[in-house]
């Protein structure tokens, strides 16, 4: 009899250790292809910038500098200003002087013909005249001009080069264009409303691939809120810049998501079964997929890719058809409802990294006819409710 349960023991542990569901978090890079797909050698692009912006750092620098000039040829001048001006000020202390007094001299006078008693009453009360003299004005010379370059933060420093350099495609080049862009921008225009601040900034973005027209977009028409506050207690320079570059980046956006090439960094999660045996295939399915994910290159040459992919299904055609064959009402099975929940997960979440959304959709409703049988955790509860948010976004 003890040999019996030994036995069954065993048996148990074995089907239990055949089924042990390990994962791993694969890392890749995938190129993110464009709206339009110009070929490799048609990547090129310009950039013209017209906007009332045209202040650079030289241009400040050289009026302090005209500036700074202009102060010592009429230093002179202000010199014999001060010294002209410090004489009326004398002539005027003067006249303050003989205007203190006669007004003492009068007050005193009356002040006598009170009676004694009137005049005790007023001296307790502190209300005996005095004589107010006022202070002597100070000529203080002015300092000669002294040069110093301007703080760069007081002024908004910003001009059509600059904005033009804040352009960029992915996977592009500046010089040789196949792709001209030519942006028009108006100044910001700030707006009170109900003691809030919006702006706006219209803007039309014009793009031509070798010479043709292509793209016409305006940005920036319509006011947005800017402060909580209006526009006369708001640092009015600080949020122009804020609104301008924010309209750059708009236009940025826009023109990778129509042009750019952009090299992404992605991970999925891929489960195997860690015990070979009867599942050899499995193992090879797993080996398949991780192996040729690693391969995937982020450039535009897919011949590399192209190889990847054709291995990488290898190990998926495994996985679907082993979903052919799961026994979801015996959990001791070989195949069970626990290997069919792993496969399904893999598939979706594969097909969600390289943005196969119709793959991924049809493995989840497949994967959703069979919950019933399955038991699903928690985590797994909550990583199907994102998966499906990612496949329907």
């Amino acid at each position: 009899m003890k040999q019996v349960l030994l036995f069954s023991f065993i048996i148990a542990a074995s089907l239990f250790k055949s089924q042990s569901i390990n994962s791993e978090t694969v890392e890749f890079k995938v190129l993110k292809a464009p709206q339009t797909a110009l070929a490799e050698g048609s990547r090129n692009f310009n950039v013209a910038v017209h906007s009332p912006y045209n202040l650079t750092k030289e241009d400040v620098v050289k009026q302090a500098k005209i500036d700074h000039q202009a102060a010592v040829a009429g230093f002179s001048t202000t010199l014999a200003e001060s010294q002209a001006d410090y004489q009326d000020k004398l002539k005027e202390y003067s006249a303050e002087i003989a205007r203190a007094k006669d007004k003492f001299a009068l007050e005193s006078a009356e002040f006598k013909k009170l009676s004694l008693l009137e005049r005790l009453s007023l001296e307790d009360k502190g209300m005996k005249p005095q004589l107010h003299l006022p202070q002597k004005p100070v000529y203080t010379k002015p300092s000669p001009p002294v040069y110093s370059d301007p703080n760069l933060n007081n002024y908004f420093i910003v001009d059509n080069n600059v904005l033009a350099s804040q352009v960029s495609i992915d996977g592009f080049k500046r010089g040789n264009p196949n792709v001209d862009i030519v942006i028009d921008m108006q100044q910001v225009n700030f707006q009170d409303n109900a003691g809030q601040t919006f702006a706006n900034q219209p803007t039309k973005l014009t793009v031509k691939e070798n010479g043709v027209e292509k793209l016409s977009k305006t940005f920036a028409s319509d006011f947005v809120f800017v402060s909580s506050s209006p526009t006369n207690n708001i640092d009015k320079a600080s949020e122009e810049r804020k609104v301008l570059y924010t309209t750059i980046k708009d236009i940025n956006t826009y023109l990778n998501e129509i042009y750019g090439f952009k090299a992404l960094s992605k991970n999925v999660k891929v489960e195997y079964v860690k015990n070979k045996g009867d599942y050899n295939d499995l193992e090879k399915a797993h080996i398949y997929v991780t192996t040729n994910l690693r391969k995937l290159q982020a450039n535009s040459d897919q011949t590399v890719n192209n190889v990847a992919f054709a291995n990488m299904k290898k190990g998926t055609d495994i996985w679907t058809e082993t979903l052919k064959k799961i026994n979801y009402t015996d959990k001791k099975a070989v195949l069970n409802a626990k290997i069919g929940k792993s496969l399904y997960l893999n598939l979706i979440r594969l097909n969600v990294a390289l943005e196969n959304n119709k793959d991924a959709e049809k493995f989840l409703n497949e994967l959703q006819e069979k919950l019933v049988q399955m038991d699903l955790s928690y985590d797994e509860k909550n990583e199907l409710k994102q998966l499906e948010k990612a496949i329907y976004h």
